[in-house]
């Protein structure tokens, strides 16, 4: 029985809004893999994808790397900034010496803006009733 060759991956895990991406890396071409589907099929809008490429192009590993993905959870943009943290972050696993170049672009760091929660007795979370003095 011929034994396997172990193929080095990297995986990594982003979050933005309520939107969870997991991103694999494995040596490769540059095909991308995200819920089974393409990077343009899945992301028709150019801007979220150069949004999604940025951390790749900073580090100049675009070719370098097949990126398999799965998404999650929020809406297109939600999940075009998951995807763009897991891959930062993945990308710092793979090789810490672009870890100083992604955090300096922001890539690594997590967005924490979350939609505030309805508060009871009001139609929102910041808009009241109407006010009536009499």
């Amino acid at each position: 029985m011929a034994a396997k060759k172990k193929i080095e991956e990297f995986t990594a895990t982003g979050r933005r809004k309520t939107s969870v991406a997991q991103v694999r890396l494995r040596p490769g071409t540059g095909k991308w893999v995200v819920n089974k589907r393409t990077l343009e099929d899945f992301f028709p809008s150019e801007a979220l994808r150069r949004y999604i490429e940025q951390p790749l192009k900073l580090t100049n590993t675009k070719d370098k790397f097949d990126i398999i993905a799965k998404l999650g959870g929020g809406g297109v943009s939600g999940q075009a900034g998951a995807l763009r943290h897991s891959l930062a972050r993945a990308l710092s696993v793979a090789d810490t010496s672009l870890r100083e170049v992604l955090k300096n672009s922001g890539c690594l760091t997590r967005d924490s803006r979350m939609k505030e929660r309805k508060k009871p007795g009001q139609p929102g979370a910041r808009k009241r009733f109407q006010f009536s003095k009499r």
